[in-house]
């Protein structure tokens, strides 16, 4: 099957979605689109924004640069993602008032155990994002991926062409392209996490359901 590359600005990378923690970068919120179309051996792409506000305050200018890039090397349903979890990765369930960061970003937000639809676990998500997540339909996880977060890597000329400027995403299955950026990748540890999430900071603050409104509008916007 041929291999194809997805490309989009991730404009709040604030750790659950992706979702870097506990060795298997996951894309189960957000993004529908491309959660829907990508397949297993698709590489999955998010570049910096124009204005990333970082832990020392102040705005940069990322939108050249690498936040994260995953191959999918699984794609399930999110009732199947749910029963994965709670099988193999139980931290990706979040439990939103633990002290742990990573704990609290956890993406197997959806409870499919007891109703159809599911229930919507305590999270970074409310009512307002789950017609969205819903219908992307897919979680897509990878034990490829490499995870740059706050300390993006910037692309090299010949590889610009694949940052989406704007909303939606890019396609590609040129597979010159995809072959450059796989060599380039490559470069780099993979299922490493070089950095922490950009907006890891605002998270410091004792978790409050205004921690959640504030993340389920950002999402929405993205």
């Amino acid at each position: 099957m041929t291999k194809k590359l997805y490309s989009y600005v991730l404009r709040y990378d604030d750790g659950a979605a992706p979702n870097p923690f506990w060795g298997t970068c996951t894309l189960t919120i957000c993004k529908p689109d491309i959660r829907r179309k990508a397949s297993v051996g698709d590489w999955v792409i998010g570049t910096g924004s124009k204005n990333s506000r970082l832990k020392d305050g102040n705005t940069y200018d990322l939108s050249d640069s690498v936040v994260y890039a995953m191959q999918v090397t699984k794609k399930l349903s999110l009732a199947d993602y749910d029963k994965f979890c709670r099988q193999h990765l139980i931290k990706k369930i979040p439990k939103w008032f633990n002290r742990d960061f990573r704990l609290r970003m956890g993406d197997c937000i959806y409870d499919y155990t007891t109703v159809n639809p599911p229930t919507l676990r305590k999270s970074v998500h409310n009512q307002d994002n789950v017609k969205r997540d819903l219908g992307g339909q897919f979680s897509l996880l990878s034990k490829h991926f490499y995870y740059f977060g706050d300390e993006p890597r910037p692309l090299p000329q010949e590889l610009k062409h694949i940052i989406r400027r704007g909303q939606k995403h890019l396609v590609f299955d040129d597979q010159a392209t995809i072959k450059k950026f796989e060599e380039w990748i490559s470069k780099f540890t993979k299922n490493k996490l070089y950095s922490q999430p950009q907006l890891r900071f605002e998270f410091d603050l004792a978790p409050s359901d205004d921690q959640i409104s504030k993340c389920a509008t950002r999402h929405l916007e993205d």
